[in-house]
């Protein structure tokens, strides 16, 4: 479709934390910066991992927990080094069909919010079956990088 697109993603391990009680800005720094640290050593092995896009925000109606998450790159998947820090985990998502809806610009929550609830809308005038009571942000450019950005919402198929 022209507004969002279906993706079939396989099983695949992220490296993950889970930020409580602050603003979805805020977490986003926190967790980035957790993240950041294990790919830059603060992992058993002491070693240096590259670092992946997407980072996705999962975002949980009526909840202020969120879980900042990295890709694992493709040669750690078999095996990635654990974290020393007892916030950050390595979780595994199973396979599964994602509705996924694109957009430019600089992200804010409130923006992400609102790609939701439009592609939300959409997917429910289409009769697609979705879990409606979760999303997933997906940003994947540098905060240095000004223009042709790209962010995603995530909707999981039901």
């Amino acid at each position: 479709a022209k507004d969002y697109e279906l993706r079939q993603y396989e099983t695949a391990k992220w490296v993950s934390t889970v930020i409580r009680g602050e603003t979805q800005k805020e977490a986003m720094r926190q967790g980035f910066w957790k993240l950041f640290h294990y790919i830059q050593g603060k992992n058993e092995k002491e070693m240096k991992i590259d670092m992946t896009v997407p980072v996705t925000c999962l975002i949980k109606s009526g909840c202020t927990d969120f879980k900042i998450s990295f890709f694992v790159p493709f040669e750690h998947q078999d095996s990635p080094p654990q974290p020393t820090d007892s916030d950050v985990f390595i979780e595994e998502r199973k396979a599964a069909g994602i509705f996924v809806r694109s957009f430019g610009g600089f992200a804010s929550p409130e923006k992400y919010a609102e790609e939701a609830e439009v592609l939300a809308r959409i997917l429910r005038n289409r009769g697609q079956p979705f879990h409606e009571d979760f999303f997933y942000t997906a940003g994947y450019d540098s905060p240095f990088k000004l223009f042709n950005r790209h962010n995603e919402v995530w909707y999981f198929k039901k």
